[in-house]
């Protein structure tokens, strides 16, 4: 595929964070009064944030004026205590370390908001060594805009045809597509419905992050 770096998102794509974010949310719901999210629905909505889950907790209908306040009390409770039941996906870590033998730069383009993005990453030194980090408030905006991938291929110095872009939610093919970037699906991350996957026309799906190594 003439792949010379590799892009990834960060939430069900190299960290599983559906614990915390989870926590967080059920949280939020109690204070108003519904009731919490089983973890089945917690891993369905992990990867679309603190708006996906808060949406699903009030059965898609959060009363108007309330979505602001709910966000940032979810935040506030991620934020005090981010990193309690999060970890690496099995073989990440083993990726990681072939593509530097390999010497093919990677980054993590992210829609987790720039403050958390940094206090979670402290955790892991590893993804902090990441060559790029792009996070929304990097150029004010998010997936499936495709100019945080385009900046992150800048920060690699690598052109956007040879970078491969691995998500786990459609918006994320769909930025990897506007960017020019081959992209890949980590089958492993919050994918309620694995069937719907081909729908989304991404140029690679990965059952394991080493599999992603067949690719070099």
């Amino acid at each position: 595929m003439g792949i010379e770096s590799v892009l990834f998102d960060l939430d069900g794509t190299l960290l599983d964070t559906a614990p915390d974010m989870g926590r967080a949310a059920n949280i939020v719901l109690k204070l108003h009064g519904q009731p919490p999210l089983s973890d089945e629905q917690v891993r369905k909505c992990s990867s679309f944030g603190s708006r996906g889950l808060l949406l699903d907790g009030f059965n898609g209908d959060i009363p108007e004026g309330i979505m602001p306040l709910a966000r940032k009390q979810f935040l506030d409770a991620y934020s005090a205590d981010i990193n309690r039941g999060t970890q690496y996906y099995p073989g990440i870590l083993s990726l990681l370390d072939a593509l530097d033998e390999k010497g093919l730069k990677w980054g993590i383009v992210t829609n987790k908001p720039g403050d958390l993005t940094e206090q979670l990453l402290r955790f892991y030194p590893r993804l902090e060594s990441a060559d790029t980090i792009v996070s929304p408030d990097t150029l004010s905006v998010a997936k499936p805009d495709p100019s945080p991938l385009l900046y992150a291929a800048q920060q690699l110095g690598t052109h956007p045809e040879s970078c491969l872009y691995v998500g786990d939610v459609k918006s994320d093919v769909v930025a990897a597509k506007a960017a020019n970037m081959k992209s890949g699906v980590a089958k492993w991350g919050y994918i309620s419905d694995h069937g719907q996957i081909s729908d989304w026309e991404p140029d690679q799906i990965f059952n394991s992050p080493t599999q992603i190594l067949s690719l070099f």
